[in-house]
């Protein structure tokens, strides 16, 4: 294709869209790498990872937070196009089918700190292509207090198009060494980029998919985390910012050392009171678990104390 055709393919992609058409070929006219609009962008104080880049341009996420529609204005300027050219394709804010949910603020104190997390993720922290259809989580608890293993099961189903992964957050007990919690894929994922911040005792891990979810989609992941960190605990619950299906929780003790009281609960968010308490019986198999349905924004889980 000679240099009229392309400037000409150009000027109809900006005239007419959509935003990734325009975007992407107005990429292949300058001859830019996508790793390259990144460190341009980064340049001028704007952090977009390569992968964003690549599904902006390929039309399956859309550029919507502040910080992203300042990388598409910077983006008009690297790429030589008339101002405005690419922000007036985006047009208004897609409508989101979901019922409204709340700030991870609500559910997690260290909440600008997980931000900045899922940042380096190129995730947002409101993005709600996904709703949770119904999640199993299986804990085991050691001889030596600690939660040992936690396995989760996993259904998901695609509320907007492009979603090809679950971001899995995990928040350790006090005195979580964060180097020894390690995030295992069991079933229908793999584990992609994982970040973990030490003073909060949180990790962060991509869990991708093999596939880009269409509207409606549903899938299975199943995977699991082993914390070596051996602090005691004395709780576990389940943070949902968005209504949900169906949880359970299942915790199984070690028979060396079992709790004297146990009881489930909810609660709206941290240091909030506990709402719905209800006191828990060990079975055979020193086990106890919950089952919650139609599940609103707020937490969810299980406490117990040691002799």
């Amino acid at each position: 294709m000679n240099i009229h055709n392309v400037a000409d393919e150009l000027q109809a992609a900006l005239r007419s869209g959509p935003f990734h058409v325009a975007l992407r070929t107005a990429v292949e006219a300058r001859g830019l790498t996508l790793e390259r609009l990144r460190h341009r962008l980064a340049q001028r104080g704007l952090h977009v990872g390569v992968s964003s880049l690549s599904y902006w341009q390929q039309g399956l996420r859309r550029p919507e937070r502040e910080e992203s529609l300042r990388a598409v204005r910077a983006l008009e300027e690297i790429l030589e196009l008339p101002s405005r050219s690419l922000i007036d394709l985006l047009g208004p804010p897609k409508p989101r089918g979901r019922a409204p949910g709340v700030a991870y603020s609500t559910l997690l104190r260290p909440a600008q700190v997980l931000a900045s997390m899922l940042s380096e993720l190129d995730a947002v922290a409101d993005d709600r292509r996904l709703h949770i259809v119904g999640m199993y989580e299986s804990l085991h608890i050691g001889a030596d207090r600690s939660i040992t293993r936690r396995e989760t099961l996993q259904v998901v189903q695609a509320h907007e198009e492009g979603a090809d992964r679950y971001i899995m957050i995990y928040r350790g007990d006090p005195g979580c060494d964060v180097s020894r919690v390690s995030v295992h894929a069991v079933e229908d994922c793999r584990v992609g980029r994982v970040r973990r911040d030490g003073p909060t005792a949180l990790v962060v891990a991509e869990l991708l998919f093999d596939r880009v979810l269409r509207v409606g989609d549903s899938h299975v992941i199943r995977y699991e985390i082993a914390d070596l960190s051996g602090t005691e605990s004395c709780d576990y619950e389940r943070g949902f910012r968005f209504p949900a299906g169906q949880y359970v929780l299942r915790v199984a003790f070690d028979p060396v050392e079992l709790p004297v009281r146990i009881h489930r609960f909810s609660r709206r968010g941290p240091g909030a009171g506990e709402l719905a308490t209800a006191e828990l019986t060990l079975n055979s198999h020193h086990a106890v678990h919950l089952v919650a349905a139609a599940l609103q924004p707020g937490l969810v889980g299980i406490r117990w104390s040691w002799p």
